[in-house]
């Protein structure tokens, strides 16, 4: 990729999350609180703690996401978390913005919920498929699953995590909201991931990068230093390229973003990317 290209293509990735925040804020303000349903993830942390205490939206979502995105920067650095912030950012002002807008859906709970999960789902696979995020709960199953990974040697899916702090966010509004609030909410979580997952392929598996090369060495150093994972190296030959290595990687989601970009500094390469469900060792 050619230096003079990089700054448009990063004008494009924050543009795409900027615009996936706005689909999140007008689905969360619109559609989904007006028919007695939450978001997920910390947001949804946000929305139960506005409803019980009669605080303003918008700063209860940033003030809920904000020391996520600081262990965001300490852990899994600052381009990451600077696409993070830009997204929450947005996210939070458009929350304030769509509330204003007298906007109403006439049409059952629902449809209106499902309709609202997918819109919701839709720009979250635009945020999430530009590098960025704007929740806290994929940011903290990010770090459990990196320390994880640095303390034991292998690679964590990310799913049980979400799951597990999902399952708690709907047992508080259960408790705290009412049993349909909690109900209509699971519902937006099963049709927003649905979405999510078929626009980034499960974010949340293990991602299986597989990279042909000459130059083998420079790419896993750069890929030890920046990553600090390892990676398996076979020798292969190609019918027409000779001779050279094969090398293979897993990383999650996140990690994907900056292997990306590794395997673009290094020229020469053909690099395949695959959802792996488990790993047994």
């Amino acid at each position: 990729m050619s230096k003079s290209f990089k700054p448009f293509k990063e004008f494009i990735s924050y543009l795409m999350i900027a615009i996936g925040a706005l689909m999140a804020a007008f689905s969360v303000a619109c559609i989904l609180l007006p028919n007695d349903a939450i978001d997920y993830g910390t947001a949804g942390v946000a929305i139960i703690i506005s409803k019980m205490t009669g605080w303003p939206l918008s700063p209860c979502v940033f003030l809920v996401f904000l020391p996520f995105m600081l262990g965001g920067i300490l852990l899994l650095g600052m381009k990451f978390s600077l696409k993070a912030l830009a997204g929450a950012i947005v996210y939070t002002v458009g929350l304030d913005i769509c509330e204003e807008i007298p906007f109403e859906l006439n049409t059952e709970h629902f449809l209106a919920v499902a309709f609202g999960g997918a819109l919701l789902g839709l720009g979250l696979s635009l945020i999430l498929r530009y590098g960025g995020c704007i929740d806290g709960s994929e940011i903290f199953a990010n770090i459990v699953t990196k320390r994880l990974a640095e303390k034991t040697g292998r690679n964590f899916s990310m799913s049980g995590i979400l799951i597990a702090f999902n399952a708690c966010v709907y047992a508080a509004a259960f408790i705290l909201i009412n049993r349909n609030a909690a109900l209509l909410s699971l519902l937006v979580y099963f049709v927003a991931t649905a979405v999510i997952d078929h626009f980034t392929d499960h974010f949340e598996a293990i991602k299986q990068v597989t990279i042909i090369t000459k130059d083998a060495d420079k790419l896993v150093d750069d890929i030890k230093k920046k990553l600090n994972k390892t990676c398996t190296i076979m020798n292969s030959y190609g019918a027409i390229a000779g001779e050279n290595k094969t090398l293979i990687c897993y990383v999650n989601y996140f990690e994907l973003q900056k292997m990306k970009e590794i395997i673009s500094e290094n020229t020469g390469t053909f690099s395949t990317i695959s959802t792996i469900d488990e790993i047994l060792k």
